[in-house]
């Protein structure tokens, strides 16, 4: 085979199908070091990570979007098959690519090799969950399957210590010199040659793998429950409902310490510095508009750490299989389940992962309506309405309210994604069949600790970074606002009352009063755009500013005293609806390659917005809750 060639800085790309352990086995060897970006031009997220040689060789180890075939169907297939090829300009073609194959099921990851081979650089197959094989009585001739296809074969297991040591040692062992082709004459396989692929494959596997005579079924033993029409969406209602209740009570504890140390920061600083514009500056602005932010980042933390676990599990295909039926009622292709299940976390990398749906009809659908669901950003404005205006008690003796409450905003998020979809499909698509949901269901797996950490440490990363950015950049401009200008001199009433940021909440009420809103809420609508939970932050910037040290620590009891419950419920079901994220119009620009499509998210989701609030409110005081 083609060896690497001498380099000063080598990269090495990870390529494999999806659920063959890729993404673990690049954890195991990067660590935490890891990087996360975009690649240029485009919105596909791109992970880098240094690594050391046992010789001591520095190697940047680039994971890339994991892909059946060089035969791009989707952009983030098509990404891995430019880098491979050598065809972006923005990328190194990398010096080694270690196809990894799921040892449990080597089929389609062996077919992939046969065609990588095609390509004529440099080539190792790694083995991943080669210790999960050997439970299951699976053996392979490692001598003979090298052979066979003509390269390097190494096995790893990626969760297990030391499981990667083999896996660098070979890569030291492989010469350093320029056999390589420079001149990439690879060409686009034709659908005979990728037929003759699958037979290739089946073939190497029968001379090379022995698989027991009794085969493992305990996944298909839990499959059984797991996929049956009903017990299967029991089961997933109730996961679903176990992660909105942990999101409160898992996290109280964490969030309690979180608040208390923002709060004595900022009596510190009142303590400390004489009254002015730098101590309300610090404590009015950063401390209290910044903090009444960072202390939801247990529940954020929360609900990631359950979807990386059933992502993990392998039940996240599954899922996708039970609601294939609700979901093809409603226009939706079953691929799009995983998309909206990620948009709980956050809508863009929910709208990225809707190039697993080859329909560009289906897709578009699908990035259309993920803005809808529940996003980890509306946390911070849930939790402080519904800890304001619903009592902390429990419901039938097991079951909290609150947690209640917030289950039910998450499935008015479904609820009206699937509305939309369905209209979308029955006015415009209507000719346009739904392909039939095709997908390969991963084995169940035990968690990885590591990998689930690094994530979640990774996420904590993000928040706190955009915490530092995007959020306190807004919070120095909403304080900016409300402080000035200053008041005239013998004016009586809050000095917030002559500020620009009343001037705007003011004239912005004819708009928004019939929806209950009132000018400090129409004041943290406009920075919100930046991103939803900054709508918290002004809020408690302005309240504080306005109500002095007692609304700046109390930011939810202010919320009570200054809202009715009708004006609560308000603005729970805007933030159901209302397209406050700036990045995700970005993204959803740039995934549609369209202004039209993000206009019409924008559009669509503010009128949605409006009208419910509007029914909500005047309902609401209609029942007496003004």
């Amino acid at each position: 085979m083609a060896t690497i060639a001498n380099a000063s800085e080598l990269r090495f790309a990870l390529i494999g199908t999806p659920n063959s352990g890729k993404t673990a086995l690049f954890n195991a060897l990067t660590g935490s070091r890891q990087k996360v970006a975009n690649y240029p031009g485009v919105t596909i997220e791109r992970k880098t990570g240094p690594l050391r040689t046992p010789s001591g060789r520095s190697v940047t180890l680039i994971d890339l979007p994991g892909t059946y075939s060089l035969r791009a169907r989707s952009p983030d297939e098509e990404i891995t098959r430019d880098i491979v090829l050598g065809r972006l300009s923005s990328e190194k073609t990398p010096d080694l690519l270690l196809c990894v194959a799921d040892a449990t099921n080597l089929r389609l990851a062996l077919r992939l090799a046969i065609e990588l081979k095609r390509i004529g650089r440099p080539l190792l197959l790694v083995l991943n969950m080669i210790d999960i094989a050997h439970r299951r009585g699976i053996e392979i001739n490692l001598d003979r399957l090298s052979a066979e296809l003509g390269m390097p074969v190494i096995t790893a297991a990626a969760v297990r210590h030391g499981g990667t040591n083999d896996l660098l040692r070979r890569i030291d062992e492989l010469a350093f010199d320029e056999t390589a082709s420079e001149e990439n004459k690879w060409k686009l396989p034709t659908t005979s040659e990728l037929r003759a692929a699958q037979r290739e494959a089946d073939r190497i596997i029968k001379i090379a793998v022995q698989m027991p005579a009794k085969p493992d079924t305990l996944t298909a033993r839990l499959d059984a429950i797991v996929l049956h029409p009903i017990a299967g969406l029991i089961i997933l209602l109730s996961i679903l409902f176990l992660m909105f209740q942990a999101v409160f009570a898992w996290a109280k504890p964490v969030m309690d310490l979180i608040a208390a140390a923002f709060d004595a920061l900022g009596t510190l600083v009142r303590d400390t510095l004489p009254a002015g514009l730098l101590q309300s500056f610090l404590q009015d602005g950063v401390i209290n508009g910044v903090g009444s932010v960072i202390v939801f980042l247990p529940q954020i933390l929360i609900l990631f750490l359950f979807i990386l676990i059933l992502e993990d599990l392998g039940y996240m295909a599954r899922a996708a299989f039970l609601m294939d039926r609700i979901m093809g009622g409603a226009g939706l292709h079953g691929r799009a389940f995983i998309p909206l299940l990620s948009s709980f976390a956050c809508a863009i990398p929910g709208i990225m992962a809707t190039r697993v749906i080859d329909s560009p009809r289906d897709r578009l659908t699908t990035i259309l309506v993920a803005p809808l669901m529940t996003c980890s950003a509306r946390i911070p404005v849930y939790t402080l309405i519904i800890s304001a205006f619903i009592p902390a008690k429990q419901v039938w003796g097991l079951v909290s309210l609150q947690g209640l409450v917030m289950f039910g905003l998450y499935a008015a998020g479904i609820a009206s994604a699937l509305g939309v979809s369905f209209l979308t499909k029955y006015f415009f698509w209507r000719d346009d069949p739904t392909p039939p949901f095709m997908l390969e269901l991963p084995d169940y797996k035990l968690p990885r600790p590591r990998s689930i950490i690094i994530a979640l440490y990774m996420r904590a990363k993000i928040f706190l970074q955009r915490a530092g950015t995007t959020i306190f950049s807004m919070m120095v401009l909403i304080w900016f606002l409300a402080s000035f200008p200053r008041p005239p001199a013998g004016a009586s009433g809050p000095a917030i009352d002559y500020s620009l940021a009343a001037i705007v909440g003011h004239a912005l009420t004819p708009l928004l009063a019939p929806v209950g809103f009132n000018w400090q809420i129409n004041v943290a609508l406009i920075p919100g755009m930046a991103a939803r939970e900054v709508a918290v932050a002004a809020l408690g910037t302005v309240y504080s500013i306005q109500g002095g040290k007692e609304a700046a620590e109390q930011i939810g009891q202010t919320l009570a005293g200054h809202w009715t419950l009708a004006t609560a419920l308000a603005v729970l079901v805007w933030y159901i609806f209302a397209p406050q994220c700036a990045s995700t119009l970005a993204v959803i620009r740039r995934e549609t390659a369209s202004w039209r499509w993000m206009a019409v998210t924008f559009g669509y989701m503010l009128a949605l917005a409006y009208i419910a609030s509007f029914i909500t409110y005047n309902v609401a005081i209609a029942l007496g809750a003004g």
